[in-house]
């Protein structure tokens, strides 16, 4: 399988979409057998992205019964997997164990045994596949078919994770940066099922510093028009404290004005080089991309860019006058 992979019932005639999933996603990809709900018309959708020993299954479907079958487990796969809701409800059942989960809640699942999960409405919702042996957790038995609900802080931050990952975030990124991404997943997913004492700080000293350092930035772009983007406002926003939010930043070899400076300049950038321009002055660009001194503005613009705002509005910019972005997770 490619690194990414789609499926949709779209592509195939009425008639096709059920044994399509069923053999060309449900028992190649996720390894399960499905039966749709009586009465109503099936759909699905799905994207896979595959990283170095994790697998992250993005999926919508219609109402629907999914099984781990006795036929199924033999192929001796003990991969995990992580299923956080996005939207819907589903009851899950293993190992003599039914959980029902809804929208920000997880359940952890083994392909090692036959289970059941029931679909009752459309959903929407994100697995983590990883391999038995690439995560710690302490005890496995007690770990499977616990509801994790959406207020653990753990649960917070793998989900803010993911979303920043699946906003494009993964498109074109480099193999090492994917690795890096399946090593944090890995990491979140372990503190939250619950680690052993030693993962439990890597993960906090790895995983946990990635996941938050990639939500500050997001935080950041997602307002980046707010003149207030101090290391004391995203603490607030974040329950962290801003000596924090400032040493992550600095880790990550950089500091919290420089990077929220370039995301503005950036923004800027984009603004004044659109070749269908706003009606805006230059002073009313800077202003909207949160700046509060013009002169400074233009001084750092032309010190990040080798041009001035008029020259990049006039298209007239030198060869290395490129933002620079800095959004990777």
């Amino acid at each position: 399988m490619t690194d990414i992979h789609t499926f949709s019932t779209d592509a195939f005639a009425a008639g096709d979409k059920i044994p399509a999933w069923r053999e060309v996603f449900g028992r190649s990809v996720v390894k399960m057998e499905m039966e749709p709900a009586r009465g109503e018309p099936f759909r699905s959708k799905a994207r896979i992205d595959c990283l170095p020993g994790l697998t992250i299954a993005s999926i919508a479907s219609s109402a629907n019964r999914v099984m781990r079958t006795p036929q199924l487990v033999v192929d001796g796969s003990d991969d995990l997997v992580f299923a956080l809701m996005t939207k819907g409800e589903a009851v899950i059942s293993q190992r003599q164990r039914e959980v029902v989960f809804r929208a920000g809640e997880a359940v952890l699942w083994s392909n090692a045994s036959t289970g059941v999960c029931e679909y009752r409405q459309p959903i929407d919702f994100v697995a983590l596949v990883v391999p038995r042996a690439q995560v710690a957790i302490g005890d496995i038995d007690r770990s499977l078919m616990q509801l994790l609900p959406d207020h653990l802080g753990s649960m917070r931050l793998l989900s803010r994770y993911l979303s920043i990952l699946g906003n494009g975030q993964l498109d074109g990124m480099t193999p090492e940066l994917r690795s890096l991404c399946a090593i944090h997943l890995r990491d979140l997913v372990a503190l939250a099922v619950g680690a052993t004492r030693e993962a439990a700080q890597m993960a906090r000293f790895r995983g946990v510093r990635a996941a938050r350092l990639a939500a500050l930035k997001a935080d950041i772009v997602a307002n980046i028009t707010q003149r207030n983007l101090s290391a004391d406002t995203l603490a607030a926003r974040h329950d962290i404290s801003s000596i924090y939010v400032r040493k992550l930043f600095e880790r990550d070899g950089t500091s919290l004005s420089q990077y929220v400076l370039e995301q503005r300049l950036d923004r800027a950038f984009r603004l004044l080089a659109n070749p269908q321009p706003l009606d805006l002055s230059i002073g009313a660009i800077a202003f909207e991309c949160g700046f509060g001194d013009l002169s400074y503005f233009n001084r750092s613009f032309r010190q990040r860019y080798g041009a001035t705002p008029s020259d990049i509005r006039a298209g007239r910019r030198s060869s290395d006058a490129t933002p620079q972005s800095s959004t990777e997770a």
